[in-house]
């Protein structure tokens, strides 16, 4: 999982709802992965982003020390965590399957749908096309 551009309002907002529920870029203690995520901030984040600001607040408090985590440093663009550990989380979540569902529901609320947008685009294009003959 790669954060984004972290000085844009999407990348503070996937890092910042990454941190929700962890402490830590990678693993349980501090590493090069949390000192590169935050060497790639542009300074202390807003209040809008409580996680990043508890985050970058307690990394900060390591000092001098940033530079002794362990680890390797990850490249700029795969900062987060490794993508294998992502592909596990998508294979546990078997629960959005129903083996007991009707296809034929989906598929005649699906078209109803179509047929109501179709509707209404047409609708729109007529009255467009009206508003530019009377002007």
């Amino acid at each position: 999982m790669s954060f984004g551009d972290l000085k844009s309002c999407a990348g503070l907002k996937t890092l910042d709802d990454f941190l929700q529920t962890r402490s830590y870029i990678e693993g349980y203690q501090p590493s090069q992965a949390d000192t590169s995520v935050f060497s790639r901030l542009s300074g202390l984040p807003s209040t809008d982003y409580a996680h990043i600001l508890r985050w970058y607040n307690h990394i900060n408090s390591y000092g001098a020390e940033k530079d002794s985590f362990p680890g390797q440093k990850p490249a700029e663009e795969t900062n987060g965590p490794s993508p294998a550990k992502d592909e596990k989380k998508d294979n546990d979540n078997d629960d959005d399957f129903d083996p007991f569902a009707s296809d034929e529901e989906e598929d005649a609320e699906a078209e109803r749908i179509k047929q109501e947008r179709l509707a209404a685009y047409e609708a729109k294009k007529i009255q467009k096309s009206c508003n530019y003959c009377q002007k």
